[in-house]
């Protein structure tokens, strides 16, 4: 008589739970003997199966956690459906740029905390079981050049500012247990990733200084500070030799900085390889050059490849164990391979626990977080604040007036609240027993947009770019637009929306100029001849209520710019010359521009004074504190972000113009004071000696600057600190 055959749930049931007792499964075990026990369980096969995007072994009920983006928010859904079949509502935060606008690292970590825990929430819960753990942000990368396409994924132009905010993310993302991450946070894109046209075979060319002290130094920040153990290559070459594949990997990112979890590929990165580097002939002998360079994660058609290679004798299997572990690192960390007992994450997204995205507190978050991303450009004879109370009317038109815009990599929001909704609201409260204030709209151009504007108290025109350049994939409507795989060629206002602009304008002298834009705009005329301006980025569910907030004083607003914002493109060398001491950022940039990096106003005025520190030397290792009386000498409740550069009169090597090397925001009520500290570590005064191989704290003098902006006539405050061996 033939045995009779367990059915496929029956045995896999009865498999997944012979290997709960086996000693991978044992949280008691050190991390690595766990490890080793289930790589030698593994068959090749099993093995490279698991450098796909989740390390799996269905065999031993192994589950991994897939990707997924998120860069202002989890990213279940949006323009590139992320979410597939079925998209899922997520919280949708300022896009990066205007994160890096806040210049607030605790409330960037707050955004990246709501955002692990929407993960969680949709991985765990029996109602959703989607999404994934391991989330692909943030991006690390600098906002070099302006014409950049993905300028809105990164948060400014400065490494010390963008290392800063990385490091606040990655901690918000992976949270403060010693023993479980909430979310593994996966960094973007290395290295020196800052162009999109013919990215997949250009590359980025420099020298040893920039890359440690300027194109590396925000990825170093966000590992050695920020915990972050896993990180994506770039698509381009790093002089000359394709990011994939660069000796940076495994003797930098895992030998000095002690990256042990996920270093990957971008997408389609193995192919383009073979295909646009053209720099190996095959891809079994691709494969085995990533292997060897430090990739153990493919987000690539890898297994016949890299099953090839093993065949060929290129790779051995030793060498696909070598690079399990790290996978496997980052599955214990978030708690795959063990009970849900101790895991302090593993609640959320239980039976009865509320939907996090749809919580008030969530939606106050959003709002905070939105306000504190404007920056207030303009602001001429005080026009802003708004009284409510003296309008009869106002307009609210423009091609963004009535629109959220979403990006590539962000999600679908629960709701979204546009300018002219906002602006409604405000202006006619609900339950209120006013007579209200007429609200004339046009979400576009027409002329009868600008008789609108003429017949009303006050105009507020809404221009902008847009995320998706309004088309598809690898195209834009205008030289003016750009994303992702496009770079733009102009850096003014597409579509003659400036045209417009000044066309309201004369309509209305009372106009305000509401700019929502992922990247720097040259405004020739209207940063001339506008009123008033205030900036902020697109994606935000709560952007119409925080410009209302901003518009009629409910806020004050504090944000700062995190990019030089250039007058034209005569400003900027060419796209291709990653050498930024040729004119790039304010570190270098040697004309006047319209906007300086760090620039912001408010509707109250500041005042510093009496800078000091605490001792007027320091050695080498030691670390100093400077403390500035900061007053605020209006009549409103306001923020300041109270800036410290550096400059190095007297370096042996080329050092910037001026050198960001510490900030604060700060909240000082009306003719109040407040004493600023900023510490400032010797070793943050290091130049990178490619000789030695070497941080280098030279001695000598270093200038203390003191302002509110990166502009020479901002920085108000000087003293000089003696650096001893």
């Amino acid at each position: 008589m033939r045995p009779r055959l367990l059915a496929p749930a029956l045995l896999l049931a009865l498999t997944m739970s012979a290997a709960e007792t086996l000693p991978f499964r044992d949280p008691a075990l050190p991390a690595e003997a766990r490890i080793t026990d289930l790589i030698s369980r593994l068959t090749l096969e099993e093995k490279i199966d698991c450098m796909a995007q989740r390390a799996s072994v269905p065999r031993l009920g192994v589950v991994g956690s897939p990707h997924i983006e998120g860069y202002h928010g989890v990213a279940q859904g949006g323009p590139s459906n992320w979410g597939r079949r079925n998209p899922t509502p997520t919280t949708q935060f300022p896009q990066a740029y205007g994160l890096g606008a806040t210049w607030d690292p605790e409330l960037v970590r707050a955004v990246a905390e709501q955002e692990a825990t929407e993960a969680r929430y949709l991985y765990q819960s029996a109602k959703y079981s989607r999404a994934g753990l391991i989330i692909r942000a943030p991006n690390a990368d600098l906002a070099r050049d302006p014409r950049w396409g993905r300028t809105e994924e990164v948060y400014g132009e400065d490494p010390y500012h963008v290392g800063t905010l990385a490091t606040a993310f990655t901690r918000g993302l992976q949270g403060d247990d010693p023993r479980y991450w909430k979310t593994a946070a996966l960094l973007k894109h290395f290295l020196a990733n800052s162009n999109e046209d013919g990215r997949e075979s250009s590359s980025s060319d420099f020298d040893a200084r920039l890359w440690r002290e300027y194109y590396a130094k925000p990825f170093e920040m966000a590992v050695r500070q920020g915990g972050s153990r896993a990180l994506m290559a770039a698509y381009n070459a790093v002089n000359g030799t394709p990011a994939h594949v660069h000796p940076m990997l495994k003797d930098i990112v895992v030998g000095e900085w002690g990256v042990d979890g996920i270093v990957c590929t971008d997408g389609g990165g193995l192919r383009l390889l073979v295909e646009k580097h053209r720099a190996f002939p095959d891809l079994p002998t691709a494969a085995a050059a990533c292997v060897k360079a430090g990739i153990n994660h493919f987000l690539d058609k890898h297994k016949e490849a890299v099953t090839a290679a093993v065949a060929r004798g290129l790779l051995r299997e030793a060498d696909l164990d070598a690079a399990l572990r790290g996978l496997f690192r980052v599955s214990l960390r978030l708690g795959l391979l063990d009970p849900a007992e101790g895991n302090p994450y593993s609640s959320i997204g239980a039976p009865g626990t509320p939907e996090p995205w749809a919580q008030p507190e969530t939606r106050a978050l959003v709002r905070r977080v939105t306000q504190r991303s404007i920056v207030l450009l303009k602001n001429d004879a005080a026009l802003l604040p708004l009284d409510r109370q003296a309008l009869d009317s106002i307009a609210v038109v423009g091609p963004l007036a009535n629109a959220v815009l979403p990006d590539w990599y962000g999600g679908t929001p629960p709701y979204t609240v546009t300018p002219r909704e906002g602006i409604e609201a405000a202006v006619n409260p609900a339950f209120s027993t006013d007579e209200g204030v007429a609200v004339r709209w046009a979400g576009d151009m027409s002329d009868a947009a600008v008789e609108f504007a003429r017949r009303s108290d006050v105009a507020v025109v809404c221009v902008g770019n847009h995320p998706e350049g309004n088309a598809g994939w690898e195209t834009v409507t205008s030289p003016a637009e750009g994303k992702e795989a496009v770079d733009r060629r102009e850096l003014g206002l597409a579509h003659g929306q400036e045209d417009f602009v000044r066309r309201v304008c004369a309509a209305n002298p009372r106009t305000i100029v509401v700019l929502v834009a992922n990247y720097p705009i040259a405004l020739p005329w209207a940063a001339e001849h506008a009123p008033a301006i205030v900036h902020l980025t697109h994606a935000s569910q709560e952007q119409g209520h925080a410009i209302a907030d901003v518009l009629f004083g409910a806020v004050n607003p504090g944000g700062k710019l995190a990019q030089t914002w250039p007058r034209s493109l005569d400003q900027l060398p060419p796209m291709m010359d990653y050498d930024i001491r040729h004119g790039r950022t304010y570190q270098y940039f040697a004309g006047e521009p319209q906007y300086p990096f760090g620039y912001g106003l408010s509707y109250t005025t500041f005042a510093l004074a009496n800078l000091r520190i605490d001792r007027p030397a320091v050695p080498s290792t030691g670390t100093v504190t400077m403390a500035v009386d900061l007053a605020n000498t209006g009549r409103r409740d306001g923020d300041e972000v109270v800036q410290l550069y550096v400059r190095y009169p007297h370096s042996k090597v080329s050092r910037p113009l001026r050198q960001l090397r510490a900030f604060r925001r700060v909240t000082v009520p009306a003719g109040a004071t407040t004493t600023v500290e900023l510490p400032l570590a010797a070793a943050d005064l290091a130049y990178w000696d490619d000789a030695r191989h070497a941080w280098t704290v030279e001695p000598g003098p270093v200038e203390l600057l003191v302002g509110t902006s990166s502009a020479e006539k901002d920085l108000r405050l000087r003293t000089t600190l003696e650096v001893t061996p």
